[in-house]
């Protein structure tokens, strides 16, 4: 079933008197489970289509659809209350609050959307254990590894039940052994959860994991594939 629905999507920056075309009569759709990647070179619109996607920028045109919902239909009010109970964001710089500890932080989402304290406090307790960072919960954001803020991230990212998780080059920071761990915790939750992602990376670990490697090109799709035990 589709969860995201992209139709002649097309970006266009005016700079002075030229115009940038990002994303060029894009078509694109991500079924609900999958666990896909937007791959290509720097300056073939992948992340500008995450952004799309994610509410976080707007089309120039066609028309967007995440969970049912047409974005442009939605006013800039709307959007921003559906990506707040909608969807999950990791980023490759954490983005975390550094005066506020590791738990806090992964709740922070769940605050904003008027979950009860103690009811959150539980939350993410049991999200840090099945994420292995259990026990770190009132450590601050510089007192823990590159790999440790990462799962931070993703707690915060999936604590919602967000429809989709949106990932941009989550592993750029890390080593390749804590790269690979946290792509094996994320496959997983893809798996076990049914969780859907929707990567943005030219990271080749990330692109070896994706179970559908959707390729860019000066914003034009230029290769759809899936590995075998995603068909």
């Amino acid at each position: 079933m589709a969860l995201i629905t992209l139709r002649n999507i097309s970006k266009i920056y005016p700079i002075g008197s030229q115009q940038i075309v990002a994303v060029d009569a894009l078509n694109l759709t991500i079924n609900r489970r999958e666990f896909a990647v937007l791959a290509g070179p720097s300056g073939s619109g992948k992340t500008t289509v995450l952004n799309i996607v994610g509410a976080l920028d707007s089309a120039t045109e066609g028309t967007v659809t995440v969970a049912g919902e047409n974005y442009q239909q939605m006013t800039a009010k709307e959007r921003a209350d559906f990506r707040l109970q909608r969807i999950g964001f990791i980023f490759q710089s954490y983005n975390l609050i550094p005066v506020l500890t590791a738990a806090e932080n992964a709740e922070f989402i769940l605050m904003l959307q008027g979950i009860p304290a103690q009811l959150r406090r539980r939350q993410i307790e049991k999200l840090f254990t099945e994420l292995g960072i259990g026990g770190l919960e009132d450590r601050r954001p510089n007192d823990l590894s590159g790999g440790q803020q990462q799962r931070v991230a993703i707690a915060r990212a999936i604590a919602p039940q967000p429809a989709v998780i949106l990932a941009d080059e989550p592993t750029a920071n890390l080593d390749s052994r804590t790269a690979e761990d946290l792509l094996e915790l994320m496959r997983g939750l893809n798996r076990d959860k049914g969780m859907t992602f929707l990567f943005s990376s030219h990271d080749p670990l990330v692109i070896a994991h994706a179970a559908r490697v959707i390729r860019l090109r000066d914003g034009r799709l230029e290769e759809d594939s899936s590995t075998p035990d995603s068909l």
